[in-house]
């Protein structure tokens, strides 16, 4: 069974642009650009918009939201959130996931000590990196550990249905 919300967040509204309610986007997504692939959003405010226009702008992304349609409609909405429903992204293979399926999996390394429970997956640019916070009785003394979430080197298997991780990693560090 899943851990993860029927909604995750795919990108944070930033300045108005214009007096014609346009905004600027920062998108999450792999791609900036992708983010408009998903529609409606679903903002921090409750509300649902759709995307009436956007486009590039220099380095960064611009849209007009339908019923946004000044600048202070647009500055109402500054640095909200956008959100989307799970549903509406991509289906994966059994050997792919999204971060967010990983929290809340068990960590154990391959000799069977439970390392504790994924908190939170983030990118350090040279690769993404695993927080689990240890178990209450670590006996190592350890809160919490990053672990490079590399296959093969540190990661050797990610089983969704036990919601296990496995992981060549001495527990001591």
């Amino acid at each position: 069974m899943s851990q993860a919300s029927d909604k995750v967040v795919v990108g944070k509204i930033g300045a108005s642009y214009g007096v014609k309610g346009w905004v600027k986007i920062n998108s999450y997504t792999e791609v900036p650009e992708g983010i408009f692939d998903y529609s409606p959003w679903l903002l921090a405010d409750g509300k649902e918009y759709q995307i009436d226009q956007w486009r590039p702008h220099g380095k960064a992304i611009v849209a007009k939201l339908v019923g946004i349609e000044t600048r202070d409609d647009a500055e109402r909405i500054k640095n909200l959130d956008i959100s989307i429903d799970t549903e509406q992204l991509p289906e994966l293979g059994d050997d792919e996931f999204y971060w967010r399926e990983l929290n809340g999996m068990q960590v154990v390394t391959t000799q069977g000590y439970e390392l504790g429970v994924v908190k939170e997956v983030f990118n350090t640019g040279a690769n993404d990196v695993i927080r689990v916070k240890a178990k209450a009785n670590d006996a190592f003394g350890q809160k919490e550990r990053l672990l490079p979430f590399v296959f093969d080197s540190v990661v050797q298997t990610v089983d969704k249905t036990e919601r296990v991780i496995t992981v060549e990693w001495d527990p001591g560090f």
